[in-house]
């Protein structure tokens, strides 16, 4: 599809929201092109996938943000943590599996989800949002025991990604992967789409270490992954403001 094509398929997809009762008003092509990306390319799918994302944000994220304060129980396990940018100028987020333990509530558990989205992408604004940002996530599961294992978690992180963040996944990594995980990571499977799926990379040998490391870089990839940065937690990361 070239660029005229493109032009096009977004002016319908516009056209497709107005014609749902809603609006595309603020929003730059490049975000409407990732929910047209979502979708095949398909206008009106691509059009109610993002009336349903407006009506979703505005009843979860009135305020347009989750703050700390919100997500206390969450953030204090210190299981998240934001890196700089990839090589590709991506943000990564790293989850480290044995802090995690399945949530009692799981309206929390959703905000902080939301939380750790929103504040990963926003670390790559440069002045302000363009609307094609993506993110890199690396889900270390190294000494993970059973108590951690929470694939109604996993399940809910991703659905969310393909929900309500289209096209904002660039790769995920999945590292030191215990046996008994596989069972669990065929159930959560069943519930991504193919797309999501290949975007998903289990690393098992020294050529998807490798894989790693290129495509994330040394400066923004922590020690223990063989990068040179230190791991810093989520809550400790000051974004920069924006340009009005």
């Amino acid at each position: 599809m070239d660029q005229n094509q493109e032009l096009a398929v977004v002016s319908q997809m516009r056209e497709s929201v107005q014609k749902l009762g809603s609006s595309t008003e603020g929003y730059g092509d490049e975000t409407v092109m990732r929910f047209l990306k979502a979708r095949s390319k398909d206008p009106e799918k691509a059009a109610k996938m993002f009336v349903e994302w407006r009506k979703w944000r505005d009843e979860f994220v009135p305020q347009n943000c989750i703050l700390d304060c919100e997500v206390e129980d969450e953030l204090s396990a210190e299981k998240i943590y934001l890196q700089g940018l990839s090589i590709k100028g991506f943000p990564v987020m790293i989850v480290k599996g044995n802090k995690h333990f399945p949530s009692k509530d799981q309206l929390q558990f959703k905000k902080f989800v939301v939380h750790l989205l929103d504040k990963t992408i926003a670390s790559s604004f440069q002045g302000k949002e363009i609307g094609n940002e993506k993110l890199i996530g690396i889900l270390d599961l190294q000494q993970l025991s059973y108590k951690n294992v929470d694939a109604r978690g996993l399940i809910t992180g991703f659905q969310f990604l393909q929900s309500y963040y289209p096209e904002r996944l660039a790769k995920c990594y999945i590292v030191h992967m215990p046996g008994f995980f596989v069972r669990v990571w065929r159930l959560v499977s069943r519930f991504l789409d193919k797309a999501t799926i290949e975007k998903v990379v289990i690393v098992t040998n020294e050529e998807e270490q490798r894989e790693l490391v290129r495509d994330i870089g040394e400066e923004a990839l922590p020690e223990i992954y063989g990068g040179k940065a230190k791991l810093v937690p989520i809550q400790d990361v000051e974004l920069k403001p924006l340009n009005d």
